[in-house]
């Protein structure tokens, strides 16, 4: 048998989620063929089979998170016999593999009694969150992983365990004796505190600081349903709150005009073909950029109470939109790169992005973030800082419109196509003239441009 082991996916990704077993037990897979997607809170990615053969079994199920290395699958070698699974014991396990089929990591974990000692000692973050939201003590609650680590499925289960149990009764109060009333004595002379000895410290009394309670259960109404939030989701979810706690988000916005822009790319379109790169309009303002960082390097730069921390490489994240959610894959050192070299790289990240072959260090790192959202029709739009970086630039639809242009010193009405550039920055990092002379430049190489 070979084991499919849960892939390390980064440097610094120590767990996966199985979202979703494109392969059951008895399925024959080819070298390489896609076998299941992995989710992170960074992307999700196909896992391919090591080798050619039969999904024999599957032992860790759909939705359920493991650390890095842990065996999640066995696959029998082509041509090899394959002797007939045990019946299935465990309803997780009958769920995701087919009713004859069985694991023996399932009979085992589903048999072993809870460990006592160290069994919570690691918590996933799909766990750990579970157990924040409802205020949850995972002591009470009985884990089925190994080693009696406490799973999704067991949070869940006692969650629906508990709702099903009756509330217990208030317990009863006895009254509180009669007390005779107290009888009136003069108040005593205030004393004044004792001065503390030379050299003693004050005690200062602090107060415990407020717990947040935990989010009342959202009650669905009878004619709506209720869809789990994926893993890249939450995780886009609470990066956007965060990021709007984080930073005073300020917007400005210029119009540019990309005639020079579309003129270069038509002349240079068919020369990129001959080479299999895809000429789009995303490098021109990758190169752009770079122009608006180097004239005002503060906006390569990071915020913290120390000071701004200044980054020496400019990496630009490009955000792919994906119909689960969003990706920003990071171009490195962008401003070493010429039109060919950017190109090339944003066709190749856009490209795995949307077919899940990103690995999870490949969107880290970056240093400023480009967003065109108007490859969706939007003209403007106000984006959110993806932290801890000092700005996002969002690009508008190209659309062709009149404008009043001077020529020899007249005024003409001409037809030109012109997007807006929207710039959100971080206004504790700069202020609004700097974003403006930040702007100007990457509008004006888009204006000017020569090649």
């Amino acid at each position: 048998m070979i084991d499919i082991k849960m892939p390390q996916l980064g440097e610094s990704v120590t767990e996966g989620t199985v979202g979703r077993w494109l392969k059951r037990p008895g399925d024959a897979v080819a070298k390489y063929e896609p076998l299941l997607e992995v989710v992170t809170d960074k992307v999700d990615t196909e896992v391919p089979a090591p080798e050619a053969g039969i999904l024999h079994e599957i032992l860790v199920p759909e939705g359920e998170t493991v650390r890095v290395g842990t065996v999640i699958a066995r696959l029998a070698p082509a041509g090899a016999a394959v002797a007939a699974p045990a019946p299935a014991a465990s309803p997780v396990a009958a769920a995701v593999a087919a009713p004859a089929v069985v694991t023996a990591a399932a009979a085992t974990t589903t048999a072993a009694p809870p460990a006592t000692d160290g069994r919570n000692a690691y918590l996933s973050p799909v766990v750990a969150r579970l157990l924040a939201e409802h205020n949850l003590d995972p002591a009470q609650i009985r884990g089925s992983g190994q080693g009696g680590r406490i799973t999704k499925q067991d949070v869940l289960r006692f969650l629906a365990e508990r709702e099903r149990q009756p509330a217990a009764p208030a317990p009863a109060v006895a009254p509180a004796p009669a007390v005779a009333p107290a009888p009136r004595v003069a108040p005593a002379p205030a004393v004044a505190p004792a001065p503390a000895p030379a050299g003693a410290s004050t005690p200062v009394v602090v107060s415990a600081p407020a717990v947040e309670p935990a989010p009342a259960p959202v009650e669905i109404p009878a004619d709506a349903e209720l869809v789990p939030l994926t893993p890249m989701r939450r995780s886009i979810a609470e990066h956007m709150v965060r990021s709007v706690r984080t930073s005073p988000h300020v917007t400005t916005v210029m119009e540019v005009d990309l005639s020079r822009v579309l003129a270069h790319r038509a002349a240079h379109q068919e020369a990129f073909n001959r080479q299999g790169v895809r000429l789009t309009l995303t490098p021109y303002f990758v190169m752009a950029t770079v122009a608006g960082l180097q004239a005002v390097p503060v906006f390569n730069g990071s915020f913290t109470e120390q000071g701004i921390i200044m980054h020496r490489r400019i990496n630009i994240g490009v955000a792919v939109a994906l119909n689960e959610g969003l990706l920003v894959p990071v171009i490195p050192d962008a401003d070493e790169k010429n039109l060919l070299g950017l190109a090339r790289a944003v066709n190749d990240l856009a490209e795995r992005a949307r077919t899940k072959r990103l690995r999870p260090e490949e969107t880290q790192g970056g240093t400023f973030t480009i967003t065109n959202h108007g490859v969706t029709g939007s003209l403007f739009a106000t984006p959110i800082i993806n932290q801890p970086q000092a700005g996002i630039l969002g690009i508008g639809a190209v659309v062709k419109r009149p404008v009043v242009i001077t020529q020899n010193g007249l005024d003409a009405i001409a037809i030109r196509p012109l997007c807006y550039l929207s710039f959100t920055f971080d206004h504790r990092i700069a202020d609004g003239a700097t974003a403006d002379r930040f702007l100007a430049t990457v509008k004006q190489r888009l204006e000017q441009w020569e090649g």
